[in-house]
């Protein structure tokens, strides 16, 4: 029974492949969702394979890429809404004077904290762009409620489940890139994606600008900020569920030859697509891992810098001696650096071979400069603060990079999902320090604040240097233990759910 059920098998198929006993092993050991269509992979020669990669690689550009950008514009206004309401009258409307500002900026990253575990298991359980349209919807309705807000303890309450939903959103985006693309190719196109935040940043400083300059008796200029940036995410929201596939196997924009392309593109990946079978043991390799503890004080650092500029740019060039509604436009040059500047460090990370970790480390010493620039000018240079100001905003490029050094380097999908979400842990604690060291009485200059984001910076040169010394040392000593590695054995551990620590011809991208 079970051979004519084999030969039933093997006639419906599009090729007439010969399934063996091996192949039919295979697949059982194989829990991974794209298992099925890399064992077709062997039905085509590689040439007829290769005839295809770039038509579907093109396909996937015109289709995810847009979706990931726009997501990732809408997503960073979210977070942005809150600095440029600062900048008209929801301080003094909402009581937060003084410390109090500070804390409705960090109860974002205490959401954020305490989702980022739950939300990368759910990643890994659930369909991912399902569960992600679900996110958007559920956080545009939460900004819009933020216009109902009174008091303090309101404004704490959303802004706490508005980071608790957004927490799913960057691991979400991570996971969709990793299935779609192969190693070289991520580095610039998360970079292209990330870059998007500065043009939130640009988007965001004229909208804040434009609807400073609207006036109503019935609703404030805050008020209507979050409005608007609500309503823009609930209509995506729906744009995003329609369109997004959960995986290179229900892409419905690739005929069925090109998914099976599009698995074997990113086959060469060695860590499969996607297993939903929660492994325990995965988590304790996780936690124990030199990468990713490395990954997670970047993560920190990443987090205290982005939890101080994006709160308190305002207040900065405001101190400058800037107007609250110049200050806003005075922003939107630092969307213009984030968007030209964070894809040229992808492009030189993904065409020279194993320099994420340099390109990391380099991109660290503008901001840095320009930190010791606004410790050091005297505010008389107001001109020159405000463009060291600028160069704060390129801490997305060691954000991204780092996000790239884990999808390419973390094998194990539970193990993954518990690097993913440690990252995201760290990162948020790191928002939550940087919102907090700008004392109010230390305005304009909050040395305190800038001596901590010093450190910060100074601190990631020295550990992105030091894990790229440690993974071409683990590489070095696999080549002369198990033989040259990321070859068809390689790939198949990673189809078969197996840690870069277990998968021995596992080999890391530095």
């Amino acid at each position: 029974m079970a051979e004519k059920e084999t030969e039933k098998t093997i006639a419906a198929a599009p090729r007439n492949p010969s399934i063996d006993e091996g192949q039919v092993a295979a697949k059982e050991q194989m829990q991974d969702i794209g298992a099925d269509l890399y064992l077709e992979v062997q039905q085509y020669s590689r040439e007829e394979l290769d005839a295809e990669r770039n038509i579907v690689l093109r396909k996937i550009d015109w289709v995810i890429m847009p979706m990931i950008c726009m997501t990732y514009t809408i997503q960073f206004l979210d977070k942005l809404s809150l600095n440029y309401a600062s900048a008209y009258t929801l301080i003094p409307d909402l009581g937060l004077q003084g410390q109090r500002y500070s804390w409705t900026a960090a109860i974002f990253n205490f959401g954020y904290l305490f989702w980022a575990l739950p939300a990368n298991y759910l990643i890994q359980r659930l369909p991912v762009s399902k569960y992600t349209g679900t996110m958007i919807l559920i956080w545009s309705v939460l900004l819009c409620c933020h216009v109902a807000a009174r008091n303090y303890a309101g404004i704490l309450v959303l802004r706490f489940l508005l980071g608790m939903f957004e927490a799913s959103i960057s691991p979400a985006i991570m996971n969709i890139v990793s299935m779609f693309y192969t190693r070289d190719e991520q580095p610039v196109r998360m970079c292209v994606f990330l870059a998007f935040n500065g043009m939130a940043t640009m988007v965001g400083a004229l909208l804040g600008y434009g609807l400073g300059n609207a006036h109503n008796a019935h609703i404030t200029t805050w008020q209507l900020i979050f409005l608007v940036i609500g309503l823009i995410n609930f209509v995506w929201s729906f744009v995003f569920l329609w369109v997004m596939p959960d995986s290179p196997s229900s892409a419905k924009f690739l005929t069925h030859k090109q998914r099976i392309v599009a698995i074997d593109r990113i086959a060469s990946n060695m860590i499969g697509v996607k297993t939903k079978k929660f492994q325990a043991h995965q988590i304790k390799e996780a936690v124990f891992d030199v990468k990713v503890l490395c990954l997670n004080l970047i993560a920190i650092g990443c987090g205290v810098v982005n939890g101080g500029v994006s709160n308190f740019a305002s207040s900065l060039i405001k101190g400058f001696g800037f107007s609250g509604i110049t200050a806003t436009l005075l922003q939107l040059p630092t969307g213009a650096f984030e968007f030209f500047l964070v894809p040229l460090c992808g492009l030189a990370a993904g065409y020279f071979k194993n320099s994420r970790c340099l390109v990391l480390a380099f991109i660290c010493l503008p901001p840095l400069g320009g930190l010791l620039g606004i410790r050091l000018t005297p505010l008389t240079h107001r001109w020159s603060l405000v463009g060291c100001t600028w160069l704060q905003y390129l801490v997305g490029a060691p954000v991204i990079l780092s996000w790239n050094i884990l999808t390419t380097n973390i094998a194990g999908h539970t193990k993954r999902s518990t690097a993913n979400g440690l990252w995201f842990v760290f990162y948020a604690a790191g928002n939550i320090v940087g919102a907090n060291i700008f004392f109010a009485k230390e305005a304009p200059r909050y040395f305190s604040a800038l001596t901590g984001l010093i450190v910060c910076y100074a601190s990631m040169v020295v550990v992105a240097l030091f894990l790229m010394g440690w993974m071409k040392w683990e590489n070095k000593k696999r080549d002369g233990k198990y033989g040259e590695g990321a070859d068809e054995l390689a790939i198949k551990d990673g189809f078969r759910d197996q840690t870069d620590g277990e998968a021995k011809h596992f080999r890391y991208a530095m």
